[in-house]
């Protein structure tokens, strides 16, 4: 059973006295332990897509199922419990807070979904320690390279255990040695732990990592 289905997504938006349709039918959908690269040129709906799927915007029409649950359209205000339940995400540009240290901005987002004190602060040390960074949990976010910086992202989408990780653009703001060694961390945690990663990018190397790759044209998904 998919984690993640889409089927069908149609985004409009207004614009003054006209309707820009952004999605035209978008369809896509993800297993477990499942990578899946999501490409398409600047303007083609890939960031709109990743915003409903994320649940952070509701289809015009279409539908969105997640975790095996229904996204009701008609209720906007059910979607952040859907994303404290099942969806972690990962931004190009990192969106650290800069005041916390990398263990507190995971433990923030474990806070988030229900989870505090020293059942948070012990979990946001496992997470950092499966990314590799044991050693930089105290740091603040202007003392770690941009490497550490998506590394300490990654561990706060994976607070909760969120079944689904939505990634836009993770390799964008790394140099090439160190996009790679993010890819391969993005790949194994996909494939040891059962997560469903949809990564948004026009990156070519995200294809090396990924079990699939789909194309977003003017709309459409084409898989």
């Amino acid at each position: 059973m998919a984690v993640l289905e889409a089927n069908d997504v149609v985004k409009e938006f207004a614009e003054g006295s006209e309707t820009v349709r952004v999605l035209k039918g978008a369809s896509l959908s993800l297993e477990r332990g499942e990578i899946v690269a999501l490409e398409g040129p600047s303007g083609s709906g890939k960031t709109t897509f990743l915003t409903i799927v994320g649940c952070m915007l509701t289809p015009t029409r279409g539908s969105v199922v997640i975790d095996g649950r229904p996204v009701d359209p008609k209720r906007p205000a059910a979607l952040p419990e859907f994303r404290r339940r099942s969806i972690g995400f990962v931004f190009q540009q990192f969106n650290l807070f800069p005041a916390l240290t990398a263990a507190e901005n995971v433990e923030y987002a474990l806070n988030l979904k229900g989870r505090k004190g020293p059942e948070a602060r012990m979990e946001s040390h496992r997470l950092l320690d499966e990314v590799g960074l044991s050693d930089r949990r105290h740091f603040l976010p202007r003392d770690l390279s941009g490497g550490q910086k998506q590394r300490v992202a990654i561990a706060r989408a994976l607070a909760g255990d969120a079944p689904i990780v939505l990634a836009d653009e993770p390799t964008a703001n790394l140099d090439a040695r160190v996009g790679e060694q993010v890819l391969g961390l993005f790949r194994d945690l996909a494939h040891r732990e059962g997560r469903a990663l949809l990564i948004v990018t026009h990156d070519p190397k995200v294809r090396a990592v990924a079990d699939r790759a789909v194309r977003i044209h003017d709309g459409v998904i084409f898989n």
